[in-house]
């Protein structure tokens, strides 16, 4: 069968000594870490190996901060595009209300008379009649 690595085995005690923890290695300088590692004591709880039996739920606790994560950075992503959305909406409404008042302005019956009478046509000053055509003229 295989070695068992997620555990390290006690070694046996000789005698009256005291039992001596050895150092993991890189540990023995004075970093920021190694401080928070004897501040925290974290050799104590992985005296006897990694703890297997939590390693479940602690990959559950991991991926429901990710799903966290992930869902605040579109629930933003979103909004930012609600917003730019919007802006483009708004920039479209003043287009248009501007475009719909020149074209008002610009079909005015005095505005069309000031227009064509450059082109020559002038306006009637005889009201509309109407065509009648008996069935058999035409």
């Amino acid at each position: 069968m295989g070695e068992n690595k997620f555990r390290i085995e006690p070694q046996p005690q000789r005698g009256n000594e005291a039992r001596v923890k050895p150092e993991a290695p890189g540990t023995s300088g004075t970093s920021i870490f190694s401080g928070l590692e004897k501040k925290l004591k974290l050799d104590t709880y992985f005296e006897e190996g990694f703890p297997v039996k939590y390693l479940p739920k602690v990959l559950f606790a991991v991926f429901l901060s990710l799903i966290y994560i992930s869902n605040t950075h579109y629930a933003e992503k979103t909004t930012r595009q609600i917003n730019k959305a919007q802006s483009e909406v708004e920039d479209l409404r003043a287009d248009y209300t501007t475009l719909k008042a020149d074209v008002m302005f610009a079909s005015k019956q005095s505005e069309v008379a000031r227009r064509v009478k450059e082109v020559g046509l002038k306006e009637s000053s005889k009201p509309p009649f109407k065509i009648v055509v008996e069935k058999g003229e035409y």
